[in-house]
């Protein structure tokens, strides 16, 4: 004890002074580090015995609690005749093997149990604790021909049930698939419509302005694809952005767009609005900010903020490296597309900051998991 600081728990041995067997425990009295005093007791092992009797669920049980020499100080039954006494052999030796364990073994009044033991990293003592086999194999039988003959009649039962479900779920999921691709279909004949109403309303539009009208349809159509490819159960935020600005990505442009953030399911409104958000943001960025370089950069973080009533999702765009910012005279479109859209749309809200060193967009939601 004084050695390694640490109290110290001896086995079971035949005290001189009271004349009986006794196990004693060592602990130290530490003061500035070091150990002064060794403060010795000796528990009676009738609490041991006790605590035992008081965990015996019938005569069917053995329970013992070893010394680390795999020696009884408490036992039932039969405490008299086997406390002092190792263990039974077939357990004995596989108390050294491990430190815990289940196996039959042979009691020391020779009934056959099975054991489960476990030794404490506190004490080195060990509890184990049998019932015995004949105990537990007549009731199994007599309960596994009941259970068998009930798992049969129930088994017909859910077979049955089971094949009317399965062809039930199955028109459903027929239904379910045919519905999407209907609605699949008709969304995208309406976009093909869309644009070529669009074509000729643009004609005498300058070519920006059209290239601004047919992005924005695009992103809608992108957002549109990735949904049908989950079959309109909502979408991934990672895989919303990465749509958005994979055209944004060409020529080894990739390392320059950071993004950090958790997975964050989105419903489907959401991802569509998210859709044109991002999208408005990477455009600005290729034609006035950092990606409209060779050395600007983009950092996109997100992150869930726990508030009330529900959770919130808020995405920060942060450029960098682009040609020096210059704060616009009147809001354009975009900017006010995306200010409205997170009012209106997300309820949340949108600000865009003009910084010397870049724009930032910040953008939060309420967080919609599914519609």
């Amino acid at each position: 004890m004084f050695t390694t600081r640490q109290p110290q728990y001896s086995n079971l041995f035949f005290g001189a002074v009271k004349q009986r067997l006794i196990i004693t425990v060592e602990v130290p009295v530490i003061r500035d580090g070091e150990v002064l005093y060794d403060i010795s007791f000796s528990p009676p092992i009738e609490v041991f015995q006790a605590i035992i009797e008081k965990q015996r669920l019938n005569q069917d049980w053995t329970i013992s609690i070893f010394d680390s020499d795999g020696v009884n100080l408490a036992r039932v039954p039969n405490p008299q005749a086997t406390i002092g006494q190792r263990a039974s052999p077939s357990l004995f030796a596989e108390m050294f093997r491990s430190s815990e364990a289940t196996l039959p073994t042979v009691s020391l009044e020779g009934v056959a149990l099975i054991t489960g033991f476990t030794r404490s990293r506190v004490t080195g003592w060990t509890v184990a604790a049998g019932i015995a086999e004949n105990s537990l194999v007549g009731p199994l039988w007599r309960s596994l021909a009941i259970t068998s003959v009930i798992g049969g009649i129930l088994l017909l039962v859910g077979l049955g049930f089971a094949v009317r479900m399965a062809t039930t779920i199955a028109r459903g999921e027929m239904l379910h698939d045919l519905l999407i691709e209907e609605l699949n279909h008709r969304v995208k004949n309406t976009l093909a419509i869309l644009q070529s109403i669009a074509t000729q309303t643009f004609r005498s539009a300058s070519r920006a302005e059209r290239e601004k009208f047919e992005g924005r349809l695009g992103a809608l159509a992108e957002a549109h694809n990735l949904l049908s490819t989950e079959k309109w159960q909502g979408s991934d935020l990672q895989d919303v952005i990465s749509r958005v600005l994979r055209p944004y990505l060409l020529n080894n442009a990739a390392e320059r767009v950071k993004m950090f953030g958790p997975r964050v399911p989105l419903s489907p409104r959401l991802a569509l609005v998210l859709s044109m958000l991002l999208h408005e943001m990477a455009t600005n960025a290729a034609k006035y900010g950092a990606l409209s370089n060779d050395t600007g950069t983009v950092t996109l973080d997100w992150e869930i903020l726990q508030e009330s009533p529900g959770p919130k999702l808020r995405m920060i765009w942060t450029e960098a490296g682009g040609p020096p910012v210059v704060a616009p005279v009147q809001r354009g479109f975009g900017s006010r597309l995306i200010e409205r859209s997170a009012r209106d749309q997300l309820g949340g809200e949108a600000t865009v900051d003009f910084l010397p060193h870049g724009v930032v967009y910040t953008v939060t939601s309420t967080l919609e998991t599914g519609e």
